[in-house]
This record gives C-alpha cells, sequence and structure tokens, in this order.
C-alpha cells in the first residue's frame, strides 16, 4: 500500500532545546537514540526522485519504494513492506540484480506529541535536525506550533536535498558512517 508522507523538518537544531520544547509541550519519548542503518538502490529502470531503501531500525526492518513527487510537506510516497532480516535481504536484493548504490547510518530518537511523530535524526557531516511527520498537514503545522517552530524556516525537503544545502553530494557517497 502507497502512503503518503507528511512531514517537514527544522534543521540545524539544538538537541538538547528541542528535546525540552517536545517535553515541555508533553511530548512523550517513543524510542530512544539508537543507530539507523541503510542500503539505498536505484529502482528499474532508474528513475529521478525514486529508489528502493532497505532500513534497519533497531527494532524492524523495512523495505521500501520512495518516491519524491514535490518539496511539499506532501510531496512523499512511500511503499513500504516490513522484513524479517536485514542482511538476509539484502542478499535476496543481491540475488535478484540490485546492487546498493550507498550504504548511510544515522540516529535517530524519537517521540510522540499528540498524533504527531517526531524524530530527532542525526546524520554523518551536517547538524542535527527535526522532522515532523504526521497524518495530515494541520497536524504537522500543529506540533510546529507546539514547540514553538516558525513555520516559514521549516522545510520539506528530502535528505538527499538537505545534504546539498551543506555542500555535499549524498549520493555520490558510498558509505556514510559515523567514525
Amino acid at each position: 500500500m502507497t502512503n503518503i508522507e507528511y512531514e517537514a523538518k527544522a534543521l540545524d537544531i539544538d538537541v538538547q532545546d528541542i528535546t525540552r520544547r517536545i517535553c515541555d509541550a508533553g511530548g512523550v519519548e517513543a524510542s530512544p537514540r539508537r543507530l539507523m542503518r541503510r542500503f539505498v538502490y536505484d529502482t528499474v529502470p532508474p528513475a529521478p526522485g525514486r529508489w528502493v531503501r532497505l532500513r534497519d531500525t533497531g527494532d524492524s526492518t523495512t523495505l521500501c519504494v520512495k518516491e519524491i513527487t514535490t518539496d511539499a510537506v506532501d510531496g512523499t510516497r512511500e511503499t513500504e513492506v516490513t522484513v524479517d532480516d536485514f542482511g538476509e535481504a539484502a542478499a535476496l536484493l543481491r540475488l535478484a540484480g540490485l546492487v546498493p548504490r550507498g550504504y548511510q547510518e544515522n540516529r535517530r530518537t524519537s517521540y510522540t506529541l499528540g498524533t504527531a511523530r517526531l524524530e530527532i535524526d542525526e546524520w554523518p557531516g551536517i547538524p542535527p535536525y527535526l522532522e515532523i511527520e504526521a497524518d495530515g498537514v494541520g497536524q504537522v503545522w500543529e506540533a510546529a506550533a507546539a514547540l514553538g517552530l516558525d513555520r516559514e524556516r521549516l522545510t520539506s525537503l528530502n535528505t538527499t536535498k538537505v545534504y546539498a544545502l551543506y555542500g555535499l553530494d549524498l549520493e555520490a557517497i558510498k558509505d556514510l558512517r559515523f567514525e
């Protein structure tokens, strides 16, 4: 099933400050800080703005096709399934002819605030950011307001474009890990 992702990001955050804001607004930690790892693949045939992601969240492993149609809050489509094992799924994809174009790591701390899902993401080489995801655009803006975030300073750029803001080409980095 394909889902629309409704999300916005607050870039270059102070992790302690945003954590305090989340807790002060009534947010609850859903998952402590953890390492996430993923392989990223081109689709067959390759298509701009569309890719396959195999991701280990520390709690589960998912395989999905992501498609960016616009940089708007509702501009991402995701078709996702849960798989049993990260390594075995990667081996199966290789057998099917899909070779990863990259391996990526990030660290994530997850919170909930009402119906919104808040993710503090830390990626190698760029400042941390907060991702606000909800079931509708209005819920995204409500959560941002509850945190005292100016809607005009939020972005819905995907992580590849966020890296580009810092002068880095994420798609050219074949192995993105923490030191």
